[in-house]
């Protein structure tokens, strides 16, 4: 089971439609401390699926207490501005 985005306050982000991600699926990245959402785009163009709920890919931050096997296992994240533009503001490090 992935877990999803519940929402995304990135309105510049091509896959945001209405504080919801769009994207199949999202990549969160980032540095020590902090996780950025890869999938950020920000572009003109809507990008994405017409009636998706995206789900977490894959996490790059192993610290963080939801990653198990650089899998998401929070019930749902939000992603909205930070260190950023698009951060996953449902990480802590553990």
């Amino acid at each position: 089971m992935t877990s999803h985005v519940g929402d995304c306050t990135v309105t510049n982000c091509s896959f945001n439609d209405h504080t919801e991600c769009h994207a199949p699926a999202i990549t969160v990245a980032g540095g020590e401390n902090h996780a950025a959402c890869a999938t950020f785009i920000d572009t003109s163009a809507h990008g994405g699926l017409p009636k998706v709920l995206a789900s977490i890919g894959a996490c790059q931050r192993a610290e963080c207490v939801h990653n198990d096997h650089l899998m998401c296992q929070a019930p749902e994240i939000h992603v909205g501005p930070g260190a950023d533009n698009a951060d996953c503001l449902t990480y802590a490090h553990g």
